[in-house]
């Protein structure tokens, strides 16, 4: 819903939000650890990322529930990334920072070009199967974490394969750490606006100090410091470089695709309006002001936004918020947050994802019959291939749905509706009339190179194989232009009609697809094109009495 203008200010808007800042940055915090633990990078690294993402977001952004930070999935190709090049942890840091600046130049160029519009080709479909095959993805892969399992396996479902193998190796404590941190999360977000992720973490710190969890081989978090150093730009090799600049494309990409779906579905979902190239210009200048405290890529991650729209949040100033209650946790808390049990972050980012899982956008599909196996194909390609081959498969099943209708249009026969002008299809209104002698067609999509053939082909069967019909009249409603093609099909049909005694008409014609009708030799055509079927009728019928039409 969009908040009416003016009442952000209010009170009880404020103090909501604050609430909502302090509850996503009890998640933020986990999540920054974690994901530094994905990526090999110390976690103060990926804390000063969340803290500088939040903050370029919030002067550039528009999204009120976005949360730029470290994302799993972008740490996970960093790690990758970093794995296949050579040098000691301290460069390979180095090089990790240049990467992350080479991202934010990246979405800086994508911005600057006003590229954004590629956003376009992500069909709302493709986001909710996006959306809800990511919140899968990201929840088997904190199952490990919070059953006390080490476990290796990259691909989603094989790690789900692995975990399945091993439950039997889980850690008792660890899981019954995780299973009270789930039910104090669920239970305080289905009953309370208190910020559960915070209070969960203080129940996490209470814990650490009251229990020798470490005894009981639960895992903890470990030393949140970084390893920082004074910032400066290497003198490494050409060839390092385009290195560098290659691996740090398909980390730009997944934040884009992670990114956008993120903010694009949340806007849907809330009928808040975004601009492409303002949210990519907002992503360049979070990721350079990352790499210039040395921090990790940062993108608007599905489980912090969605656990900010949770928690009440209904403008930026709940990121705000999070990123000073983020900035004091770090500074003041460290070593109680060190000692916090591993499962209890897995529970803190389950907890957030679990409202995404809800069926109802899917389901939604299937009730009015459209575009539900696309959706369906992008969460299964989120699930089985990743996130950013997941997204690539779903957007070319997308555009290869929207090709294939295209090609294969549906032909409407049109018929007067009693007496009106209106002429509709008379497959679908029995009551209309046809027009004696005279054959009204329809193609219900464009004509261009792809279908031109085929629709005019369909059409000549089906008035070929009927007797009566004098006239022919050809509807160009949907078509605003005319390709070549296109054009080439029509003179072939009016030469088809022509050869069995026909007379081809052509109404609805726009201005373009007469002046190129015209530029082709088709004058008559062109010129006698009508604007309505219904003149298109009566030009025929004044034409069989003898009259010109005035």
């Amino acid at each position: 819903m969009n908040i009416p203008a003016g009442t952000t200010m209010k009170p009880r808007y404020i103090a909501a939000n604050l609430i909502a800042g302090a509850s996503v940055a009890g998640l933020m915090l986990p999540e920054a650890v974690a994901y530094a633990g994905i990526a090999g990078l110390a976690p103060g690294r990926a804390i000063v990322a969340a803290l500088a993402g939040c903050a370029a977001y919030a002067v550039f952004g528009r999204s009120r529930f976005a949360i730029v930070a470290p994302t799993s999935s972008s740490a996970a190709i960093l790690a990758a990334a970093l794995a296949t090049l050579p040098g000691s942890p301290a460069e390979r840091g180095v090089m990790a920072t240049m990467m992350v600046a080479i991202v934010g130049a990246l979405f800086a160029l994508v911005a600057a070009f006003r590229l954004g519009s590629l956003s376009a080709f992500i069909a709302r479909p493709v986001l909710r199967g996006f959306a809800f095959g990511l919140a899968i993805n990201i929840i088997i892969r904190q199952l490990p974490n919070l059953l006390g399992l080490k476990l290796a396996s990259s691909s989603t479902l094989a790690l789900l394969a692995e975990i399945v193998a091993n439950l039997g190796r889980a850690n008792l404590a660890s899981v019954a750490i995780g299973a009270v941190a789930l039910a104090v999360l669920l239970g305080l977000r289905a009953g309370t606006r208190l910020p559960a992720a915070l209070i969960a973490l203080l129940l996490g710190v209470a814990a650490s100090r009251l229990i020798d969890l470490p005894g009981l081989g639960v895992a903890s978090v470990g030393p949140i410091g970084s390893d920082l150093s004074s910032w400066a730009v290497p003198h490494f090799s050409f060839a390092r470089w385009s290195r560098l600049a290659q691996l740090a494309v398909p980390l730009t990409l997944i934040l884009f695709a992670e990114s956008w779906g993120t903010v694009r579905t949340l806007a849907l979902r809330h009928g808040d309006s975004l601009s492409a190239d303002r949210e990519f210009g907002a992503l360049a200048g979070a990721n350079l002001l990352s790499a210039l405290v040395q921090g990790m890529p940062v993108g608007a991650g599905f489980s912090a936004a969605s656990a900010n729209e949770a928690a009440g949040a209904t403008s930026r100033l709940a990121a705000a918020a999070a990123i000073l209650v983020l900035a004091a946790a770090a500074l003041l808390a460290g070593p109680a947050i060190a000692a916090l049990p591993a499962p209890l972050l897995a529970a803190v980012v389950i907890a957030a994802l679990t409202h995404a899982l809800s069926p109802a956008p899917l389901s939604r599909l299937f009730r009015i019959d459209r575009d539900q196996w696309i959706a369906l194909a992008a969460a299964a390609g989120v699930i089985l291939f990743g996130v950013l081959d997941g997204m690539l498969i779903a957007v070319l099943l997308s555009i290869g749905a929207l090709l294939n209708r295209l090609a294969h249009p549906m032909v409407s026969e049109l018929g007067c509706l009693g007496d009106s002008r209106d002429f509709v299809d008379l497959s679908r209104h029995p009551e209309a009339l046809a027009a004696p002698g005279i054959a009204i067609f329809r193609p219900n999509a464009p004509l261009f190179f792809a279908n031109a053939e085929q629709s005019l082909g369909t059409i000549a069967t089906r008035i070929f194989a009927r007797r009566g019909d004098t006239d022919v009249v050809l509807s160009l409603e949907e078509t605003d232009d005319l390709d070549s093609t296109a054009v080439e099909a029509i003179a072939e049909f009016e030469k088809q009609l022509n050869a069995k005694g026909l007379s081809l008409h052509l109404a609805r014609a726009h201005d373009r697809a007469r002046d190129v009708l015209a530029a082709a030799g088709m004058d008559r055509l062109a010129r006698g094109a009508s604007f309505s079927v219904a003149d298109a009728v009566s030009v025929v019928e004044a034409g069989r009495r003898g009259e010109i039409p005035g």
